[in-house]
């Protein structure tokens, strides 16, 4: 069985994934974690996708099985559209890449910009962050807050349909981050793409559904044998 590679979503700690990457080597599987730069690996620079698909290029092997989790998804599927050989299978789970203009998002980003003073006063702190909502972009440090704003612009540039590589789409039913509607679309997009809907799977299933993200992830390397 082909060792797995996993590229990580916006987090600041892989903690929340160690159930299910114990239950993969309890299963066999070779697994190994890349921590991502400015995030799990501190990095003070500002990001750009074309940075992030060359820091991946350079640290996965050729004919690797990669898996890509919301903004590694991201980072794998722009990957393989500018290196189709790169990967020999590539899983995406719950995958950030597919662009909509959202309306909220910027709303919030202005309110960010506006309300942002009032935050230094602590009695009121709790009702800017309220009526911000908690989200990645508020909580980032400042340079991650212009990455995180490259990331989404990049989906205006990507072709989905260039990803020529086998790929396995695994996606819950109750993502509300990256909706299933986003699943169908790259489904529709990647030729001869496999996709599996979960029922009750949240944005991220290694925290709801551990167990059955490892047997999925599981079922899906032991096919490629």
């Amino acid at each position: 069985m082909k060792k797995l590679y996993i590229i990580h979503g916006w987090t600041y700690t892989t903690e929340p994934w160690n159930h299910t990457l114990k239950i993969l080597k309890a299963k066999g599987v070779q697994v190994k974690m890349l921590h991502v730069p400015g995030l799990t690996d501190p990095s003070k620079k500002v990001w750009t996708i074309s940075d992030y698909v060359h820091w991946a290029e350079a640290e996965l092997p050729d004919g690797a099985v990669a898996l890509g989790h919301s903004n590694g998804g991201r980072i794998l599927l722009n990957l393989c559209t500018q290196y189709p050989k790169k990967l020999s299978h590539l899983i995406l789970l719950d995958s950030a890449g597919v662009y909509e203009e959202s309306k909220k998002r910027n709303i919030a980003r202005k309110l960010s910009k506006t309300l942002s003073p009032l935050k230094k006063i602590k009695p009121l702190r709790k009702v800017v962050h309220k009526l911000l909502g908690a989200s990645d972009y508020d909580h980032a440090p400042a340079n991650m807050k212009q990455t995180l704003a490259n990331m989404l612009d990049s989906d205006k540039n990507l072709d989905i349909t260039k990803v020529t590589v086998p790929t396995t789409i695994l996606w819950g039913k109750a993502d509300s981050v990256t909706p299933p509607h986003q699943a169908k679309l790259i489904h529709q997009q990647i030729k001869d793409s496999k996709l599996t809907l979960k029922e009750n799977w949240t944005h991220s299933p290694y925290i709801s559904h551990p167990k059955e993200l490892a047997d999925a992830i599981y079922q899906t390397l032991k096919g490629l044998e």
